[in-house]
C-alpha cells in the first residue's frame, strides 16, 4: 500500500503528451520586469515603413468536377449480384467555396467523397473525374489533393508545427522554395489559430486541437470534421475551414450540422438512400435558395421560425434523427425537372468544368511524389527518431527491464558451479531464458507500436507523401540504438553477476545478444506490416516463436530431437544466437585436457570454463568436459561462432526485406 501511494504521488507518465517541445532561453519562472532602456534627446518621430503583401500561393486553384458517377460493391448476401451505392452523380465544386455532401445516414455521402478523392480500394467505379475541365488521373488527384479522415491520424509523437512542416516539405513540389514552404506553414498556424499550441506534441491534444491540422493542396476533402464536437468548437473548426477556403476548394461531409456551421458553407449536393442526387446548388444568404426550393415541393411543411434548416431539410426528406415517415414525395425526381438542375447541367457544359479551358492549367505530375528523394528521407527518417526519442514509455520499459531481469539472473545464479553436470545444464538454461526474455520482450512491445504508426503510413502513403523505402529505413535505424544500448545494460550487470568471465567473450555475448534483439524487433515490424491488426499479428507471432523457441537446441536438446523434425531445427532463427551465446561461455577452450587412466584424473586443464572436467556426470556420459558436453549434447560449438553471426545478420536482412515487401505491397486498409 505504501509503494502504491508513492507511485501515484510522485510518477506520472504522461509525459511527452501534448507538451511543449520549443527550446526557451529563459526559466518559465523567471518573471521580473525588462527595465526600460533609455531614450535620446531626439524627440522627432521616426517613420517604419514595412512591406505589406499576400503571401504567394503555393498551390493551382482547380475545379472539380464528376460527371455520371456511378460504384458498385459485392452484395454480401449474394456475392455474384452488385450493389449499385452511387447511381449517375453529378456536381461540381469550385475555388474559394464550401461544398457540403449530405445524405440519410448511409445513403453513400463519404462513399461519395472517397470516390472523388481516389480513396476507394475496392468496388466498381465508372463515370468521369475531372480537374479544371481535363480528365484526371489517379495521380493527379492524390497530388493535387489533401483528404482529412473523420477519426484524424497522425503520428502522434511530432508536434503540430513539425506535422504541418513534414506536410509541407512532403507535398509540395521539390521547385518550390524552403522559405516559401515555411511560410505555408506559419500561414496555417495563424489561420488556424495554432500559435499557443504549434510547440505541443500531438499525441494528448483534444479532439479540437486535432482536427486543425492542415495542408497545402489545391482540393481539400474532410469527412466530418465537426463529429465528436460541441456547438462551438465545431464553429470553431468551420470558422477555420473558411478561412482557409481563398482559392481552395474545399469538399466536406457532414451529418445534421448546427445552423451556425450550415451557414458557412456556399452550395450543397443532397442525397437520398440509394446513391442518387436530391438537391445540388448555391445554398444563398443563410440557405435562402436551399429554403424555397423546398418549401415550393408539393406536401413540404415550411421551415419553422428559429429552427435549423439542415435538420428541416433532412426531416423533410425522411432522414432526421428518429424520424420514420418523411414526405412521400419522390425528390430524385423533382430535382431532374427542377430549374436548378437545368442549371447544374449548363454550368457543367461549361469550360473548366467538363471542357477544357485555355485558361486553366491541366493537373498534369511528372513525379509520382512532389518531393525529391533527400527531402523525403530527411523528413520521413528524422520524424522516426523523433518518435522513438519522444515515446519514453516504450525505451525506458525495455531499459527497466533489462536491468530488472540483470539483477534477477544473477542472484540466482550468483555462486553457481558449472563445471558440474547439473550447474552446467542449468547455465545453459540460463543463457537460453535470458535470451528468450529479452528477445520476446522486445516482439511484444514493438507491436503495439509499429500498428499504431502505419496508420499514419496509410494515410500519407494515399497522398503519395513519400516512398514506403524511407519510412523502412526510418524504422530500420530508430531501433538500433536502443536495441544495442537495452542489451549492453543487461549484459554489463548480467554476465559478472552471475560468475562468467572475459572482456572479449562479454563484448561478443552483447553484440550477439544485440542482435538476437533486433532480429525479433524486426519480425514483429514484418508482423505488423503484413497482417491486419496488433491481434493478429501478436497471435500468429506467438505461434511462430513457440515453433522456433521448442526447436532453439535447449529443450529439447539437439541430440535429441526426432530425425523427422531436425528442419525444424535447421531452420530456426533463435538457435543461431543461442548457440553463439553458450559456446562464447561453456565452450571456449582451445585446447582440451587429456584424461589420465592410471590416475583418473584430466591433466594439463586450462583456466577456462570450457576447459573444466565436468563433475558429477552420469555413468552413460562418462568422462567429459565442459566444452565437449556442451558441443555434443546441445550442438553449440565453438568453432560455428563466425558463422552463426553471419546467420543471425542473414535472418535480420531477411526480415527487414520481408517487412518492406509488406509495406510497398499489403495494405489492409479497406474503403
Amino acid at each position: 500500500m505504501f509503494l502504491t501511494f508513492l507511485a501515484l504521488e510522485f510518477l506520472r507518465y504522461e509525459a511527452p503528451e501534448n507538451v511543449d517541445v520549443s527550446e526557451k532561453m529563459v526559466e518559465d519562472d523567471s518573471y521580473m520586469l525588462v527595465k526600460t532602456p533609455k531614450s535620446k534627446d531626439d524627440k522627432s518621430d521616426v517613420i517604419v515603413e514595412l512591406p505589406v503583401g499576400e503571401r504567394e500561393k503555393n498551390f493551382t486553384p482547380v475545379t472539380v468536377a464528376f460527371q455520371d458517377l456511378h460504384y458498385w460493391v459485392p452484395d454480401p448476401h449474394n456475392p455474384k449480384e452488385q450493389l449499385e451505392l452511387l447511381k449517375g452523380i453529378n456536381g461540381f465544386a469550385v475555388p474559394g467555396s464550401i461544398t457540403a455532401l449530405m445524405d440519410r445516414r448511409g445513403a453513400g455521402k463519404t462513399t461519395l467523397m472517397d470516390v472523388i478523392a481516389g480513396r476507394k480500394t475496392g468496388g466498381k467505379i465508372a463515370g468521369k473525374i475531372l480537374l479544371n475541365g481535363y480528365e484526371a488521373s489517379d495521380l493527379a488527384i492524390r497530388r493535387s489533393t489533401g483528404y482529412c479522415e473523420q477519426m484524424d491520424v497522425h503520428s502522434e509523437a511530432s508536434t503540430f508545427r513539425e506535422a504541418l512542416t513534414f506536410s509541407s516539405f512532403l507535398r509540395q513540389d521539390a521547385s518550390i522554395s524552403d522559405s516559401r514552404k515555411f511560410d505555408s506553414v506559419n500561414e496555417c498556424i495563424e489561420l488556424l489559430g495554432l500559435e499557443d499550441i504549434a510547440d505541443q506534441i500531438i499525441r494528448g491534444s483534444s479532439v479540437e486541437q486535432m482536427k486543425q491540422l492542415a495542408a497545402q493542396p489545391s482540393v481539400i476533402f474532410l469527412d466530418e470534421p465537426t463529429s465528436g464536437l460541441d456547438a462551438r468548437s465545431a464553429k470553431l473548426i468551420m470558422d477555420g475551414v473558411r478561412k482557409g477556403r481563398l482559392g481552395r476548394t474545399i469538399i466536406c461531409t457532414i451529418h445534421q450540422p448546427s445552423s451556425e456551421v450550415f451557414y458557412l458553407f456556399d452550395s450543397l449536393l443532397l442525397l437520398k438512400r440509394g446513391g442518387e442526387t436530391v438537391f445540388f446548388g448555391d445554398l444563398g444568404k443563410n440557405c435562402r435558395n436551399l429554403i424555397d426550393y423546398f418549401e415550393n415541393i408539393p406536401g413540404v411543411v415550411p421551415l419553422p421560425k428559429g429552427y435549423n434548416p439542415a435538420t428541416w431539410m433532412l426531416e423533410c426528406i425522411g432522414a432526421g434523427v428518429g424520424n420514420t415517415a418523411g414526405n412521400q414525395t419522390d425528390f430524385v425526381e423533382y430535382f431532374k425537372n427542377s430549374p436548378y438542375n437545368e442549371q447544374l447541367v449548363a454550368n457543367m457544359a461549361k469550360e473548366g468544368i467538363t471542357i477544357p479551358s485555355p485558361d486553366l492549367p491541366e493537373m498534369v505530375f511528372g513525379k509520382k511524389r512532389a518531393a525529391d528523394s533527400m527531402t523525403q528521407m530527411k523528413f520521413v527518417v528524422r520524424r522516426y527518431i523523433q518518435m522513438y526519442w519522444r515515446t519514453s514509455a516504450y525505451n525506458l520499459t525495455r531499459m527497466f527491464l533489462a536491468v530488472i531481469l540483470a539483477v534477477l539472473f544473477g542472484l540466482i545464479f550468483v555462486s553457481a558451479d558449472y563445471a558440474s553436470y547439473s550447474g552446467l545444464n542449468s547455465g545453459v538454461g540460463m543463457v537460453f531464458i535470458a535470451a528468450l526474455f529479452n528477445s520476446m520482450m522486445a516482439f511484444q512491445s514493438v507491436l503495439p507500436l509499429s500498428c499504431s504508426e502505419r496508420a499514419s503510413f496509410y494515410r500519407e502513403r494515399a497522398s503519395q507523401t513519400y516512398n514506403a523505402f524511407w519510412y523502412f529505413v526510418g524504422s530500420t535505424l530508430a531501433e538500433i540504438p536502443y536495441c544495442f544500448m537495452s542489451s549492453l545494460i543487461f549484459t554489463v550487470i548480467f554476465y559478472p553477476f552471475v560468475g562468467f568471465q572475459g572482456f572479449v567473450p562479454a563484448v561478443l555475448f552483447w553484440l550477439i545478444l544485440s542482435l538476437s534483439i533486433l532480429m525479433q524487433v524486426y519480425m514483429g515490424m514484418m508482423f505488423a506490416y503484413a497482417l491486419p491488426s496488433e491481434e493478429v499479428a501478436a497471435i500468429i507471432g506467438v505461434l511462430v516463436n513457440s515453433v522456433f523457441i521448442l526447436f532453439m537446441g535447449f529443450s529439447p536438446p539437439a541430440y535429441a530431437i526426432p530425425s523427422g523434425y531436425k528442419w525444424l531445427y535447421t531452420i530456426s532463427p533463435m538457435k543461431f544466437p543461442l548457440s553463439v551465446m553458450v559456446a562464447l561461455v561453456f565452450a571456449d577452450c582451445d585446447e582440451l585436457p587429456t584424461w589420465n587412466a592410471t590416475t583418473q584424473m584430466y591433466e594439463n586443464v586450462g583456466s577456462n570454463l570450457g576447459c573444466q572436467p565436468m563433475a558429477n556426470s552420469p555413468a552413460d556420459v562418462g568422462h567429459i568436459t565442459v566444452k565437449e558436453y556442451t558441443e555434443e549434447y546441445f550442438g553449440m560449438e565453438h568453432d560455428t561462432i563466425a558463422r552463426n553471426f553471419g546467420v543471425v545478420i542473414g535472418c535480420i536482412v531477411v526480415f527487414r526485406i520481408l517487412g518492406l515487401l509488406a509495406l510497398r505491397f499489403v495494405n489492409h486498409q479497406k474503403r
